[in-house]
């Protein structure tokens, strides 16, 4: 039978520490000394250096008192509570850690700024959360979209047009991104996200048709795109004019292509949106990947090349 001092010692740890742990049920005291002292029995050892272990792994006590009372029903892992344990800490610790690799390249962006500019930086690291959240994205992009797309095409073009923030951001990724959001959350007038023409035609029905297309047509531009290939007529840039085609409820005529050249070089651009979204997943000393954007101004610039 040990004190709670020898279990103490023995376990390396403090007094004060066994008292915690047994006043809360999780290390049971064998008997009383007949002074009214705790003695623990040689088991309380093992128990105590699998308490100390689970808390290491910085487990709750609520999970490490089912943890215990598992192992006692038989269970020597701890069992699904242990898993279940680790899986939730583990999950939780790959949170913070992609929280503060953003805090990080946060930092850094300030520490690399030119003076006058820091505090502008700081404003915009200000708006943002670590790591970042889309939602102001998604919400600027479900107010730019036809009323009434149906939700699944709507979710299809987010998944697109939304990036996704990396884990583990560059600095120039993190800035680019806080610029992103400023782009998507700055008040102003409706004129300068305008819809382009073709959501007026389209209606709830045609722009499920009309962005699947869109998809489909991107698709084939981007293939152009990462081989340098200039913008000219093809599979890609028939794709694209079918859709628009089919919104319209026309054919494919070389009229139609004049006309269609016509709006879309009158038609709003949120270039300045593309060209941030490239830079936020664009990692250092990586080509940049095609987006929604630059495939449809490749397009535009196959369609301009077509009727001329």
């Amino acid at each position: 039978m040990f004190s709670i001092g020898e279990l103490a010692e023995r376990a390396g740890v403090t007094v004060k520490t066994v008292r915690f742990y047994s006043d809360r049920g999780l290390l049971p005291e064998t008997a009383r000394s007949a002074g009214g002292h705790r003695r623990y029995g040689p088991e309380a050892l093992d128990r105590l250096h699998l308490i100390r272990s689970l808390r290491a792994l910085d487990l709750p006590l609520p999970q490490v008192r089912r943890i215990l009372a598992e192992e006692e029903d038989g269970d020597e892992g701890g069992g699904a509570t242990l898993e279940e344990a680790v899986a939730g800490r583990l999950t939780a610790l790959g949170s913070e850690l992609r929280a503060l690799r953003w805090r990080e390249a946060g930092l850094r962006v300030v520490q690399e700024a030119p003076p006058e500019e820091r505090t502008d930086r700081l404003r915009l690291l200000g708006t943002m959360t670590a790591p970042p959240s889309t939602e102001a994205v998604a919400r600027f992009w479900r107010a730019w979209l036809p009323p009434r797309m149906s939700a699944r095409a709507r979710s299809a073009f987010l998944e697109r047009a939304v990036p996704h923030p990396p884990d583990e951001p560059a600095p120039a990724q993190v800035l680019a991104f806080a610029r992103l959001h400023a782009f998507v959350t700055r008040p102003c007038g409706r004129d300068e996200r305008g819809q382009p023409e073709v959501h007026r035609a389209a209606g709830a029905r045609g722009a499920a048709v009309l962005y699947e297309g869109l998809a489909e047509a991107y698709d084939l531009a981007a293939a152009r795109l990462r081989h340098d290939r200039p913008p000219a007529p093809g599979e890609a840039l028939d794709c694209f004019v079918a859709t628009y085609a089919s919104v319209y409820g026309t054919r494919d005529t070389a009229g139609f292509r004049r006309a269609l050249a016509g709006q879309l070089t009158n038609d709003p651009r949120i270039d300045r949106y593309w060209d941030l979204v490239s830079e936020v997943t664009t990692a250092p000393g990586t080509r940049p990947e095609p987006t929604p954007g630059t495939a449809h101004a490749w397009l535009v610039g196959a369609l301009a090349v077509g009727v001329a």
